[in-house]
């Protein structure tokens, strides 16, 4: 019975470790991923304009299993540089921002429906940036930019339109390569 005993600790011994070996293991993972997203769309940090990762149709793209009715395009950031700007017309397509953290997850999320007289604009900032902005208004004209407090100095924007039918594919990746990612400079 003894021996049992040892065995029946060293069993539960050994699957504490092996589980807690692989809940590390899962939380490491992002941070020690070389080829993680930002990595890939770090490229179009200069880009004006958001760059196609992956067409309507799912061809030629690095994601893993690519929507084939959404055009997918990106633009990274550096908010070190100054606030972001991201804008686009709005269209009969449904379109989406959603704001991502260099280290991962989505901070903001904004569709179409946002948008004022067919305008979507969005700028990005630290903390920093948007009390130096809020100081440097005048009082009497408030300015209608929609700020957004971005967690991290880099990160990036993904865009996203849709093509809900095959014709409108065009439309739709069009559309996603429209969309203006531009880095205000400092004064």
């Amino acid at each position: 019975m003894r021996e049992f005993g040892r065995f029946l600790i060293a069993t539960l011994c050994g699957l504490v470790l092996a589980v807690g070996v692989h809940i590390a293991s899962i939380l490491a993972t992002p941070h020690l991923a070389e080829h993680d997203a930002f990595a890939k769309i770090a490229p179009t940090l200069t880009a004006e304009k958001a760059q196609i990762i992956s067409a309507p149709g799912g061809e030629d793209t690095w994601m893993p299993l690519p929507d084939p009715a959404i055009a997918v395009a990106a633009c990274a950031y550096d908010l070190r540089d100054g606030p972001m700007r991201v804008s686009t017309r709005t269209g009969s397509n449904l379109l989406s921002f959603a704001f991502h953290k260099q280290s991962g997850g989505v901070f903001f999320a904004v569709t179409d429906r946002a948008a004022v007289r067919g305008e979507l604009e969005i700028v990005a900032m630290t903390a920093r940036q948007l009390d130096e902005a809020r100081a440097a208004e005048d009082e009497n004209e408030p300015s209608r930019d929609v700020r957004i407090v971005a967690p991290e100095q880099q990160g990036f924007v993904i865009v996203r339109v849709a093509a809900p039918t095959v014709s409108q594919r065009f439309q739709a990746e069009e559309a996603a390569k429209a969309v203006s990612c531009i880095t205000e400079q400092e004064d």
